[in-house]
């Protein structure tokens, strides 16, 4: 599926706008024949929009930060994902971003998601076009975890860390928005926990993308791509990012308790 759009200027500028103006200038553009620059300039400015910026900044519990890495191939938008390995003590064997938790020597929430990349994937930081950060996320351990969102060069061959990477693949963002290979169950607090098969033509390879990671892949993906999830989803489809604040905020003043 090849996308070609260009976003009246009108987009809203303001970090949060709610999403249905941005969807339905994305939608009721005029499709056009554009190369890929055009496609990602259009995709960064949509995204910029929603940087949080220092907005969580204050919240007093452990960080860590996920790199969302996002190239264009064939006119088409594509995310890279990682495989834990097998070797780590923790969610062996599950797909991630890079990432990891925040160091000492780490300025802040993109240093740590440059690093961890690069010493997971081989990725050079001078190589990574950061776009914005999102709304965090606390895991299941408690960690307030802050996804990065990025272009790399289609060209990027990954060096896995074998220590720490089993596998390295790539999907069309858009795999994240159909309802095939999608499955869901709920839990805490009235949310959905969606599930992803992936079937990977050229490591033959089936992967599994659920949790924290398949959640961040459907938010980029709707808001990037600017088209609905055909799946029941568990936040507001016109201000995602309101009802990821709304629950980030709950969730943390229980932690507190």
């Amino acid at each position: 599926m090849a996308l070609h759009w260009e976003v009246d200027s009108s987009t809203p500028k303001r970090q949060g706008a709610p999403l249905r103006k941005v969807v339905e200038q994305l939608r009721d553009a005029r499709w056009r024949c554009s190369g890929s620059s055009s496609i990602k300039e259009n995709v960064k400015h949509v995204l910029k929009t929603h940087d949080v910026g220092n907005k969580y900044s204050d919240l007093t519990l452990p960080r860590a930060s996920v790199l969302v890495p996002l190239f264009i191939k064939n006119e088409e938008l594509h995310v890279l994902l990682t495989v834990r390995s097998m070797k780590l003590h923790s969610s062996r064997g599950e797909v991630c971003f890079p990432g990891g938790k925040q160091d000492m020597k780490d300025r802040n929430d993109i240093d740590t998601a440059l690093r961890e990349a690069q010493e997971e994937i081989g990725l050079p930081p001078d190589q990574v076009e950061v776009v914005c950060k999102l709304v965090p996320i606390i895991n299941k351990d408690g960690i307030l975890v802050t996804p990065v969102v990025a272009f790399i060069e289609e060209t990027f061959q990954p060096q896995p860390n074998a220590d720490e990477v089993s596998d390295v693949f790539v999907l069309p963002l858009y795999h994240f928005l159909k309802s095939e290979e999608h499955s869901s169950t709920p839990y805490d607090m009235s949310m959905l926990i969606h599930f992803f098969t992936f079937k990977d033509r050229h490591l033959h390879k089936s992967f599994t993308i659920w949790g924290l990671t398949a959640q961040v892949c459907i938010i980029v993906a709707y808001v990037a791509l600017g088209q609905k999830p055909l799946f029941k989803v568990d936040f507001d489809i016109d201000d995602p990012f309101a009802s990821m604040d709304k629950y980030l905020m709950a969730k943390y003043a229980t932690s507190k308790l």
